[in-house]
């Protein structure tokens, strides 16, 4: 059974669906063109044309479409245009490496990358996916420092991710990225020498996106969103559009409530702000319901898709303890705590190792102290904010719009020392 297992992973299916595709929107027509690639077969080095290597799971047929032609306008809506392919215009060239043959997950874990860097565009920034929600996003000073930081973020989620930079990829960050095992790295560029670092993993996809130098036009279109349902029905959205551009678009937390107005009563420091606004930013490529933690441009702990908003913020503030937790002793002691965990359990390491890690996680509060608490939609009572400012959060981000938003602006008010919180006056929900 494992070894038919693993040969379902190695199959590179054949796919039956036509090489074009149309959808009709009324008169509109958009005609898409599937892609495909001649890539050196894994055993002899022949080059075969294949489109994905399957879908979401082995044995699940899967075709990649680029829109080739048509312009799109619905009511005031005009629609992004053909021409701008990023993931699905990808070419033989663009695939320096291709590994094991593309799949699905692949690609769209660099597409929900992408999605994040659209608004990360300003400095050097990393964004690293898994099963397309983030494990770990950063700015830094470099795209080395970046890389690192994201990483170290979550370590052990990152472990087979995907991990998108903005700026071409360089030696030093080539020689970091080599020592981790990824599914796929994608920069606008590789300098010289960087992808024979990389190639010493021969089944690293390495990918050169093109017009990342022209990304953040890509937060002003949008396209077309379909989910299909299993009765063969189709919904059709278009896809969001994120109205906080910049740190001047929130609105200080303010409600009327029978006949009171509450009203946050510190207003937020120019470093609170940076960080609200990466916090916003990243937040618009998890899925909901989510709740994350942002300090100093960097994800400190992220919790996805849960069903209550409480729950979440409780989950992202255990992730970011067992992550911070996981990083200190890896920088410590070059190993994982799991491991440092398991040998302090066999004899082979003193427990006092392991009380030093766990004794300076609880002191920092897994790094949340004077964090930024970022939620995709509003809080329906304050004990999801409760749970985090007991942590030491100093800001939080939410949509507004709440009955009770009265009661989660007096939590912050109640904190001591008082904590600001602004509204984004949408949602971030992406399902």
């Amino acid at each position: 059974m494992a070894e038919d297992l693993k040969k379902m992973y190695r199959t590179v299916m054949d796919d039956h669906f036509p090489p074009q595709m149309t959808i009709s929107f009324g008169d509109q027509v958009l005609v898409y063109q599937k892609r495909s690639w001649k890539i050196p077969d894994e055993k002899t080095g022949e080059l075969i044309e294949k489109g994905l290597r399957y879908g979401e799971n082995p044995g699940q047929e899967a075709a990649l479409y680029e829109l080739v032609n048509g312009n799109l306008v619905l009511g005031e809506c005009e629609f992004i245009s053909p021409g701008l392919g990023l993931v699905s215009s990808l070419s033989e060239e663009d695939m320096i490496q291709s590994g094991k043959h593309p799949g699905k997950i692949n690609l769209t874990d660099v597409d929900n990358a992408l999605n994040i860097m659209r608004y990360l565009v300003s400095r050097p920034a990393v964004v690293i996916v898994k099963h397309n929600n983030p494990c770990g996003v950063a700015y830094g000073p470099t795209l080395a420092e970046a890389y690192d930081r994201a990483n170290m973020a979550d370590r052990i989620a990152a472990f087979g991710g995907c991990a998108l930079f903005n700026q071409a990829m360089d030696k030093d960050t080539a020689e970091l990225v080599s020592q981790n095992y990824l599914e796929v790295v994608a920069a606008p560029e590789f300098e010289e020498g960087t992808v024979d670092i990389l190639t010493k993993r021969p089944n690293l996809r390495i990918i050169r996106v093109r017009r990342m130098d022209r990304l953040s036009e890509y937060a002003t279109m949008r396209f077309v969103d379909f989910k299909s349902l299993i009765d063969g029905g189709i919904i059709v959205q278009q896809s969001p559009l994120n109205r906080i551009q910049s740190a001047k678009d929130f609105t200080l937390a303010r409600t009327e409530y029978k006949g009171k107005t509450y009203a946050i009563e510190r207003e937020p420091t120019e470093k609170e702000l940076e960080d609200m606004l990466f916090g916003w930013q990243v937040e618009q490529g998890i899925t909901s319901n989510s709740v994350i933690y942002v300090k100093n441009g960097v994800t400190v702990g992220i919790g996805t898709g849960e069903q209550d908003r409480v729950g979440v913020a409780e989950i992202a503030i255990f992730k970011a303890y067992t992550k911070y937790a996981d990083a200190l002793c890896f920088r410590k002691h070059g190993i994982p705590y799991k491991n440092l965990q398991l040998e302090v359990e066999k004899g082979k390491r003193d427990k006092a190792l392991l009380e030093e890690i766990d004794q300076e996680t609880q002191r920092n509060k897994g790094g949340l102290m004077g964090a930024c608490m970022i939620s995709d939609a509003f809080f329906p009572f304050r004990d999801g904010v409760d749970v985090a400012i007991r942590q030491g959060i100093t800001a939080v981000v939410q949509p507004g719009g709440s009955l009770r938003d009265f009661e989660v602006i007096e939590a912050c008010n109640e904190a001591n020392p008082k904590v600001t919180m602004v509204f984004t006056g949408q949602r971030a929900f992406k399902h």
